[in-house]
């Protein structure tokens, strides 16, 4: 992986950004995934770094790795508390009702032997809340930033498909997948450290999304 695509680095943490369709964790077939990556980003250390949290596979942007494994336990108990603050871009499937909101729409996992599994709203299961705003709109869609406080397996993709009836652009679960891919990018990450500066990163948006105004 190139060095443009380191975003943060210092003695316990790195932030790259991850590119569209490298999934984190290993395919079960055998393709590539961040894991074929990891001797390129030791950066002088022994160790490889670590994957704290997960993007999906289509998604982009900023991911967190750390350096050591007590900077990784300390990293994980952030995410856990809720302390990391996540802000991510995505283009919808059409323009939302009004400028802002807040989804507060629970999740749970379902499974059949057809389909597979997918995450569905299910006031019985895990709380999820998702902040959002509408940044620009063009040509029948939107580019909305989403601050998720909770951090549930595809939230943003079933807040967006259930909570504002607008699925990501290029979605293959919860929407009409698309040549181009799906339009979901983690573009900032700010993750708080006791006695140090904050980890903080920004990755651009990605080309695929085309030209917006801002």
């Amino acid at each position: 992986m190139h060095g443009d695509r380191v975003l943060f680095l210092d003695g316990e943490a790195l932030v790259i950004d991850k590119p569209a369709g490298l999934p984190v964790d290993p395919p079960r077939d055998g393709s590539l995934s961040l894991e074929n990556h990891l001797d390129s980003l030791k950066f002088g250390f022994r160790r490889w770094p670590v994957p704290v949290h997960r993007l999906d596979r289509d998604t982009s942007g900023c991911l967190l790795l750390s350096r050591n494994p007590k900077a990784h336990a300390r990293f994980q108990q952030a995410f856990e508390r809720g302390a990391v603050e996540k802000r991510y871009l995505a283009v919808l499937a059409g323009v939302p009702d009004g400028e802002e909101g807040v989804i507060d729409l629970s999740l749970g996992k379902v499974s059949t032997r057809e389909a597979g599994w997918r995450i569905v709203a299910d006031p019985a299961r895990k709380a999820a809340r998702t902040a959002w705003q509408v940044i620009a709109r063009q040509d029948g869609r939107a580019l909305v930033e989403f601050r998720p406080t909770t951090g549930r397996t595809h939230q943003i993709r079933v807040h967006a498909a259930t909570g504002l009836g607008l699925p990501v652009v290029g979605d293959p679960v919860y929407g009409a997948g698309e040549a181009g891919g799906m339009l979901l990018h983690a573009a900032a990450l700010t993750v708080p450290r006791d006695g140090k500066e904050p980890i903080r990163a920004e990755a651009p948006l990605p080309d695929r999304f085309g030209a917006w105004p801002r």
